[in-house]
């Protein structure tokens, strides 16, 4: 298996490089993450509204982006856009060292969000260009386990260098991060991350246009479907865990930390083996046995009598989530033409971020209707809640796949 991804390193300088942006990248944004939120706390006296207003500037861009300004990823040099967004995101963490009051940082970090939400979908938009066909579901393996690594990596590194010398350490290592990952991307060809110019017919037809390729393509129509329902029990989970760890099994602040790491390992074994289960099963086998892996694992966790069983159920839901979204970006890649890929990943991606947003303020009225913070089964029953609306993704992603009219198509060998 580790052969098979180091072959697809091996055989393309483009993807290499984009690989190594990704991990450098990535590494100094999850630094960075812990950073911004420590910090805006700390300013606002822990004030809970403050760090509400810097998570929605983390992913309300993506929203605005993926719902109005998709075209802009087709009509625009990939390239270009990856390295404008490295430059941006530089000169904002650059920015947040001088930043004295909270509405500095989180102004900056809208900025950095924006930035965000065109390089994601324009460097998964470009993907299917520097790798072979037979190569893209591993080189979307490859890049989800990066992000896993530097997910768990970062986030550790970032409470230490907070710890050790305050939060300007960490915004100036990922503004460092940011430059040293431009410097990767633009030794990649712009001509290789897309096939040619796309013309415009305007940018509302050319915005209609990426919705009309989601809604009559089963393929798209089925990630939209079941990644947003996935979404939704991602948001449950997340507001719930906190007190399911510390109220419901009573393990504390360490035992919520067991949680996060084992979802985390779970991610990083699903991100590396879901190449090779595709190449022994089919996308829509995998897909839906990824999502049903989620709702297995949060089911399981909500019956779980202490935080050691459960910590075996969260990893298992891992596998699932990372599995998952290979699969949702290898089914985009295939199923969406070159000139329109950048529209089906923001108008995706745009859709899942209003979801989680919707989601995790429904998750706290939730816990609240069903007893509270306090309650032992509160938690418990939105773990369950969540594995429901997982299984109907999983069906649901399942049976359309299944019913798919057009076959799921393979990018052309280079």
């Amino acid at each position: 298996m580790l052969a098979q991804q180091r072959e697809v390193l091996r055989s393309s300088h483009g993807f290499r490089l984009l690989f190594g942006s990704t991990l450098i990248s990535g590494l100094g944004t999850w630094l960075a993450v812990v950073a911004l939120t420590l910090d805006v706390a700390a300013r606002t006296h822990q004030s809970g509204w403050w760090v509400a207003a810097l998570l929605v500037a983390d992913f309300l861009p993506g929203v605005a982006i993926g719902l109005t300004l998709g075209p802009l990823v087709d009509r625009l040099s990939r390239k270009r856009l990856l390295v404008a967004a490295d430059l941006a995101r530089l000169a904002a963490f650059v920015a947040l060292v001088f930043a004295t009051r909270p509405w500095h940082i989180v102004a900056l970090a809208f900025v950095a969000g924006v930035a965000s939400g065109f390089a994601r979908p324009a460097a998964y938009a470009g993907l299917p260009n520097l790798v072979s066909a037979e190569m893209l579901p591993r080189a979307n393996s490859l890049l989800r386990t990066a992000d896993q690594l530097t997910i768990m990596v970062g986030t550790l590194l970032g409470g230490v260098a907070v710890a050790a010398s305050g939060p300007d350490l960490a915004y100036s290592l990922n503004a460092a991060s940011f430059l040293l990952s431009a410097t990767l991307l633009v030794r990649i060809s712009g001509t290789v991350l897309q096939e040619g110019e796309v013309p415009s017919r305007g940018h509302w037809r050319d915005l209609a246009e990426g919705f009309q390729l989601v809604r009559r393509s089963r393929a798209l129509a089925a990630v939209l479907v079941s990644w947003n329902l996935a979404m939704l029990a991602i948001a449950l989970v997340n507001v719930a865990e906190v007190f399911l760890a510390t109220v419901s099994y009573d393990a504390g602040s360490f035992g919520y930390g067991l949680l996060w790491a084992a979802a985390g390992l779970g991610a990083v074994i699903g991100a590396l083996f879901v190449s090779t289960w595709l190449d022994r099963l089919s996308m829509t086998a995998v897909y839906g046995g990824a999502i049903g892996l989620m709702a297995l694992g949060d089911v399981a966790a909500a019956a779980s009598p202490t935080v050691w069983v459960a910590i075996w159920c969260v990893l298992v839901g891992g596998v699932g989530n990372a599995a998952a979204i290979v699969c949702n970006s290898v089914l985009v890649q295939r199923g969406a033409p070159d000139h329109l890929r950048g529209r089906a990943f923001t108008l995706i991606m745009g859709s899942n971020f209003a979801v989680l947003g919707i989601g995790m303020a429904l998750a706290g009225l939730l816990v609240k209707v069903l007893g509270g913070g306090d309650d032992p089964d509160a938690a418990r029953w939105v773990y369950g809640i969540a594995g429901g609306l997982l299984a109907l993704a999983a069906l649901g992603g399942y049976a359309m796949l299944r019913r798919a009219r057009e076959p799921i198509p393979a990018p052309a060998p280079l």
